[in-house]
């Protein structure tokens, strides 16, 4: 039957139903996150960067010239991790980005782009649109923005 879904019970093989579907939910969106990094991952293992690695870069590009400081760049990642002064440190390592102090504080140290990031990131357009837009062909448009005002209405209530 094309164009049906697997329920997520057959998917994970369980044979005992939920007691909640709170519970169904909490995991489908789980395990439904967890096949779209795994995915995700897989488009940009051939360019060399890891999914939080792309996302620092897009966090940087939306910044423009003025940059951002470390702290907010690791309060606006998509996935926290716990030290991104090591993350963005391999990062300016592979030469994606690059830090500098401020003349006016000498503690502000900003990160922007260098040339390489940003012609990474903007090729990297290409390659994952068409990715999220086939990931989600056949969704009706209402479905998704439900979906997405859905998934903005949990995350207010955490």
């Amino acid at each position: 039957m094309e164009g049906m879904a697997t329920p997520l019970h057959v998917e994970l093989q369980q044979t005992r139903p939920w007691d909640l579907l709170e519970e169904e939910a909490h995991v489908s969106i789980g395990r439904t996150a967890a096949l779209l990094e795994r995915a995700f991952a897989q488009l940009l293992k051939p360019h060399g960067i890891t999914p939080t690695q792309y996302n620092v870069l897009r966090i940087l590009r939306g910044a423009g010239a003025a940059g951002l400081c470390r702290n907010e760049v690791g309060a606006r990642l998509v996935t926290p991790v716990p030290d991104v002064t090591r993350l963005l440190d391999r990062m300016a390592d592979m030469k994606l980005i690059a830090r500098q102090r401020s003349d006016e504080d000498r503690r502000l140290v900003r990160t922007h782009l260098t040339a390489k990031g940003l012609d990474l990131v903007n090729s990297l357009d290409a390659v994952l649109r068409p990715s999220h837009l086939q990931r989600l062909a056949g969704i009706p448009r209402e479905k998704i923005t439900a979906l997405v005002e859905t998934l903005a209405e949990i995350r207010s209530n955490l």
